[in-house]
């Protein structure tokens, strides 16, 4: 994958992620808990504060409309456990993704995301 280049509109539209904050949880599948989790939007990079403990810094994200809704990704990267591709959709409030584990360019594993704009 090329790297994400960084999209920063001049203003907060319904089409933009900037400056916002979701807070919910990072889901197996399979299981009904997980790790809280706050995903951060903030000057044109992306982070998961569940990942902090693992090393996963920021990264560039990319937001574009689909409908009411915004879509975006996101690529963070851990010095021990490698890349996780980011992928999901906000709506109104409310946003679900997914987390991919990449190990070697392959991916490793996959994770649910689902948190609410407070």
């Amino acid at each position: 994958m090329s790297p994400l280049t960084t999209e920063r509109p001049a203003a907060r539209s319904e089409a933009s992620l900037e400056g916002r904050r979701f807070h919910g949880v990072v889901l197996e599948r399979g299981k009904t808990a997980g790790d809280a989790d706050t995903l951060i939007f903030e000057g044109g990079r992306f982070r998961s504060t569940a990942c902090d403990r693992y090393g996963y810094g920021d990264g560039p994200y990319i937001a574009h409309p689909d409908g009411d809704a915004v879509r975006f990704e996101a690529e963070t990267e851990s010095p021990q456990y490698g890349r996780l591709r980011w992928q999901g959709r906000v709506q109104g409030a409310r946003l679900d993704g997914t987390l991919t584990m990449l190990r070697d360019g392959a991916a490793a594993g996959e994770k649910w995301v689902l948190a609410g704009e407070h």
